[in-house]
Parts: C-alpha cells; sequence; structure tokens
C-alpha cells in the first residue's frame, strides 16, 4: 500500500506543486491587500483630523460638513440634509452593520451650551422621520447635564466638546466612542411611523 501511493505521489507531483504554489500566491496575495487597507486606512485617517479651533472657526453648514465626513473616515457613507425642514437631522450616515445615523448638529460659540430640548426634539424624530437606528447629537460647545442624562435615559447619544476632540482629532471612531452596536431587531431603537 505503501509503494502504491509513493508510486500515485511520483505520478502526481506536478499538480501538488500547482496546488502549493496557487495557495502560497492566494495567501500573498491576501496578506498585501490586508497591508493595503491598513496603509489606506491609516493615510485616510491621518489627512482627515480636524481640530477643535478649526470647528470653533467654522459655521453651521461647514460644521455639518466636516461631520458628514468624519462620518464617511468611520466607514458611514453620508450626507449633509440639514436646513429648512430637515426634520432635525442634519447629517444621516447608513452603515451595513451598524444601521442609520442621525445626527443633529449644534454649532455654537465658544462655551455655548446645548440643552434638553435639542434632546427631546431628536428622539421625536429620529426614528418617525429618518428610520434612525442610533440618534447622536454632536456640538462643538458642551451640552447640560439634564441634556446628558436625559439622552442617556432614553437613547440619544451625545458628543460634546471633550467627545469631539477625541472622535475628530484624536482618531478614535465614532461608534467605538459611542459604543454603538449593531443593529437591533432591523429598526433599532426608533421605530419609523407607518
Amino acid at each position: 500500500m505503501a509503494a502504491a501511493a509513493a508510486n500515485a505521489l511520483k505520478d502526481a507531483w506536478p499538480v501538488v506543486l500547482a496546488l502549493a504554489l496557487l495557495a502560497a500566491a492566494i495567501a500573498a496575495w491576501r496578506t498585501a491587500q490586508a497591508a493595503g487597507g491598513r496603509r489606506r486606512d491609516a493615510e485616510r485617517l491621518a489627512v482627515l483630523r480636524i481640530t477643535l479651533a478649526e470647528f470653533d472657526g467654522m459655521d453651521d453648514r461647514q460644521f455639518e460638513y466636516a461631520l458628514r465626513d468624519l462620518l464617511v473616515r468611520d466607514g458611514w457613507p453620508a450626507r449633509r440634509v440639514g436646513g429648512g425642514g430637515d426634520q432635525v437631522a442634519d447629517v444621516i450616515g447608513d452603515h451595513p452593520q451598524r444601521g442609520r445615523i442621525v445626527v443633529q448638529a449644534k454649532h455654537t460659540r465658544v462655551g455655548g451650551k446645548v440643552g434638553s430640548s435639542v434632546m427631546y426634539a431628536v428622539k421625536g424624530t429620529a426614528g418617525p422621520a429618518h428610520g434612525a437606528n442610533h440618534a447622536v447629537v454632536i456640538t462643538n460647545g458642551t451640552i447640560t447635564r439634564d441634556a446628558m442624562a436625559w439622552g442617556d435615559r432614553h437613547g440619544v447619544h451625545w458628543v460634546d466638546r471633550e467627545k469631539l476632540r477625541r472622535w475628530a482629532e484624536g482618531g478614535t471612531a465614532l461608534h467605538e466612542l459611542l459604543g454603538l452596536s449593531g443593529r437591533s431587531g432591523g429598526r433599532g431603537l426608533f421605530k419609523r411611523a407607518a
């Protein structure tokens, strides 16, 4: 039996060698692709860093576009929708695994505060009007304690000045910063009205 196996291997060695070379080429290609993807991600992150001073110098519209660009950097295909009749959504992003995110941008003067009324409005429209899985209020200012507590209780995430710095300057992805998981139940925390 051993002799028969040796004879079969002797006759099949070109096929075995070709399969081994093919497997090695595929492994090398996958390694190169992964390294290239990591390099591209690092280059993209290195290019898109926005400082708090730059945010402070923006107008409302520029702030919304900057937030959109940061979402895109983090893998959320996003678009700016802010303006008249936006139903409390300035940026909307759709992620294949994490679902839809609706962002309400609040650009303030340095030292400006965002209160609870913004959280109420976002909670009321994120799902019914936009089908959101995640709703976020983002400001270059601060958020009142009451607004933070209300948002935490009712599933409205918030990004204040310090979190904005970690996201925009530090390169931490928004979904990591806020602990956003995948879609839950298909539509997440917010339900679209029928």
